[in-house]
């Protein structure tokens, strides 16, 4: 199996978390003849209601790190987080957006705050994403796809800027999930059969619903059936919700799929069934559309594209054509949950290059 990848030689760190994808990323780095200085991010939050797996985490990276005789520094950055990214996560959910936590993290922290600390002392900065990077003829280094179609993180890096792609080295771009499994086992790694990290780690056992309301609270609302008007029940405020959301409705004779919220009434709009129409859309605008690298885009007509709008497999196919209001992506079909708030992830016609994205607006 070809595990080529984009690796320069320089000062090298690698963020490393104790899961199976940064350790073997460390693995094939040291197979390179590179010895990368090892850095662990903290950011859970302290507290006895917050169990975050950061014990568990640095052991297994510190058992990494004395596998390849390798120096291992902890960095916190609690407070960086706290400030920037849920503070980021707040204000959205209050303007009753879908924010995506994870995107603005390795924007902020992972490869902002952390650069701030100790990143701008080393060339490269090594992670276990699944991702790619490419340089073309002009010098300049493009975010590429990963192999695997599944487990392609592109769409969490699609924030990043310029200078913080070109440091950026990704070993696992080329592998497939289970040949990084099957690596770590080779290896003997003491996180070979760790499970895959879920949800959002700062939180720990705290309830998602828990925490949005320590900062806003309840507020009771009327749940709408959208076509008939007739008011089906209550919720304890529209930021528990999203676009598309099906689960925690307690309604009953579903299923049932948010597809509107009146911020100012607080109502929720509610549509029947799992083919209704109206929880699908084949359009949305983009708010600040970031680039990546630099601009392929035509700004006189429309772009063959492909984008995703969530973590999904593949991208779907569209056109991007800039309006007089800013970028308008138009699918090639129907598309579930738009939710205003998410990122729009931009790629080139094949669905290989990433050119950037962009927070969905909300629909006028």
């Amino acid at each position: 199996m070809n595990t080529d990848f984009y690796c320069p030689s320089g000062n090298t760190a690698l963020l490393i978390s104790g899961g199976v994808d940064s350790a073997v990323a460390t693995h094939l780095m040291v197979e390179r003849g590179i010895r990368p200085h090892l850095f662990y991010i903290k950011i859970g939050m302290d507290g006895e209601d917050s169990s975050c797996t950061a014990e568990e985490d640095i052991e297994l990276s510190q058992a990494i790190a004395r596998q390849y005789n390798l120096p291992l520094e902890v960095i916190d950055l609690q407070q960086e987080y706290w400030d920037r990214v849920v503070g980021y996560v707040i204000s959205r959910v209050r303007k009753g957006l879908t924010p995506n936590s994870d995107v603005m993290c390795n924007k902020l922290v992972k490869f902002g705050a952390f650069e701030e600390k100790a990143g701008k002392d080393f060339d490269y900065i090594v992670t276990g994403h699944y991702a790619r990077t490419w340089k073309d003829n002009d010098g300049q280094l493009w975010l590429l796809s990963g192999i695997d179609p599944v487990k392609d993180q592109t769409d969490f890096l699609a924030q990043l800027d310029s200078l913080q792609i070109s440091k950026c080295i990704f070993p696992l771009g080329g592998l497939p999930k289970a040949e990084v499994r099957r690596i770590a086992e080779e290896q003997r790694l003491p996180c070979a059969h760790r499970k895959d990290s879920q949800g959002i780690c700062f939180l720990g056992k705290i309830n998602y619903n828990q925490f949005i309301a320590r900062f806003l609270g309840e507020k009771e609302g009327d749940i709408i059936d959208i076509e008939t008007g007739k008011i089906l029940g209550k919720h304890k405020g529209y930021w528990f919700h999203t676009i598309g959301q099906r689960k925690g409705l307690r309604l009953g004779g579903g299923p049932w799929f948010v597809v509107k919220k009146d911020i100012e009434q607080n109502i929720l709009y509610v549509a029947k069934g799992y083919d209704t129409r109206l929880q699908y859309g084949n359009h949305f605008h983009l708010a600040d559309f970031h680039i990546l690298t630099a601009n392929p885009l035509s700004t006189e007509a429309p772009n063959d594209i492909r984008f995703k709008i969530r973590h999904t497999e593949q991208p779907i196919a569209g056109t991007m054509t800039l309006t007089a209001t800013g970028w308008h992506i138009q699918s090639s079909e129907a598309i579930q949950g738009i939710a205003p708030g998410q990122f729009g992830v931009i790629y080139d016609s094949e669905g290989l290059r990433c050119i950037g994205s962009g927070e969905i607006a909300a629909q006028e």
